[in-house]
């Protein structure tokens, strides 16, 4: 299991938990989990640090689960530290109260209201998405995985659809890809060579397929190529390389990850069935975009723009979905927000799939 967090499964027995119920493959956090939200820029030291917050750093660093007493808080000088530090403490007991990842993500999401902030939601999804990829060597995979706790930037340019990550792209365009010495030419208007951005192919995937070095790759949501043949004529051909399959396979792990429910999912250029009787968009936008497409509304032509993937997902056992949609097949849907970003609501997949029974 990945250095996150440790597996639920007796380590002493040595058998493999590939084949196990899902839940004996569940996250327990653990020290090295709690040790890295340390890394975060809320809680990182930084020059005006007062003695106490450097003390409180290093003894969390040492034994992040250890007790910390009201007073240590409140020695603190800094009021935005002394909360941050609080909010991390009260995170890192409501994991260890859940007793796995996956259970306190479930409770919280089930809740209604998610009162804890979203880099330590993402930090929880992470480590689950590295941990159901940890025997995949699918670097398409890998990338797809990030959509599901790393923002992206859209871009569509006749037909294709590419996606970047967010916060790679920022730094790209601020640095130009040489770090802080880009920063410094930048900044001393010193001329600059575009940073090199590839599409992820299998040719040039990086070898340890995950990180930092994979998320410099655009990643192609494109799934199907149509050409004009002329007179009539055109030719539909699917990517091999399909990042929408590639998402597919992923949420197909994370239904099962979490509800030990087999399902099948496929990407769909368009929803043809006039028994259309369940959808889930897999983001804000596409909920709504989905909503009114199932009501019959035909959207603005800019709001319809967005929608850049639609799936047709089918249960492998039908006694699982509720009864009066059993067989039936469920729709996703993906969408880009309309300042060109796309944000994934994991969630949304767990929390609405018709299950004959929610676990």
């Amino acid at each position: 299991m990945p250095d996150t967090a440790s597996a639920q499964a007796d380590a002493g027995t040595g058998a493999s938990t590939e084949h196990a119920p899902a839940q004996a493959r569940w996250l327990v956090p653990d020290a090295t989990f709690v040790r890295g939200l340390l890394d975060l820029p809320q809680l990182a030291l930084v020059d005006e640090s007062c003695a106490a917050e450097h003390a409180l750093h290093g003894a969390i660093a040492d034994e992040p689960m250890r007790p910390v007493a009201t007073a240590d808080l409140a020695a603190l000088a800094d009021v935005d530290a002394r909360e941050n530090y609080a909010v991390l403490l009260r995170f890192r007991d409501a994991l260890v109260e859940a007793g796995t990842l996956e259970a306190w993500y479930l409770a919280l999401m089930r809740a209604g209201r998610v009162a804890v902030p979203a880099l330590f939601v993402d930090r929880v999804v992470e480590a689950i998405v590295t941990s159901m990829l940890e025997h995949s060597d699918d670097a398409f995979q890998h990338r797809a995985g990030e959509l599901l706790h790393r923002e992206q930037r859209v871009a569509v340019n006749e037909g294709q659809v590419l996606c970047g990550d967010l916060e790679t792209l920022d730094h790209l365009n601020d640095t130009a890809g040489f770090g802080d010495l880009g920063r410094m030419l930048r900044e001393a208007d010193a001329p600059l060579r575009a940073a090199s951005l590839r599409v992820l192919a299998p040719d040039n995937a990086p070898f340890d397929a995950k990180g930092p070095r994979l998320r410099r790759h655009l990643f192609d949501l494109t799934h199907e190529v149509s050409n004009d043949l002329g007179h009539g004529l055109a030719f539909t051909m699917t990517r091999a390389h399909s990042g929408l399959r590639a998402l597919a396979r992923v949420l197909e792990r994370w239904i099962h990850r979490f509800h030990s429910v087999r399902t099948r999912i496929e990407p769909l250029a368009r929803i043809d069935d006039p028994a259309w009787a369940w959808h889930i968009g897999l983001d804000a936008t596409a909920t709504l975009l989905l909503n009114d497409l199932w009501r019959g509304e035909a959207p603005e032509a800019d709001r319809l723009q967005r929608l850049i993937g639609l799936f047709r997902l089918e249960f492998e056992n039908a006694a699982e979905m509720r009864a009066d949609l059993a067989g039936k097949p469920v729709y996703l849907g993906l969408a880009m927000s309309d300042t060109g970003t796309l944000k994934l609501k994991p969630q949304n997949l767990l929390l609405d799939l018709p299950l004959a029974a929610p676990m």
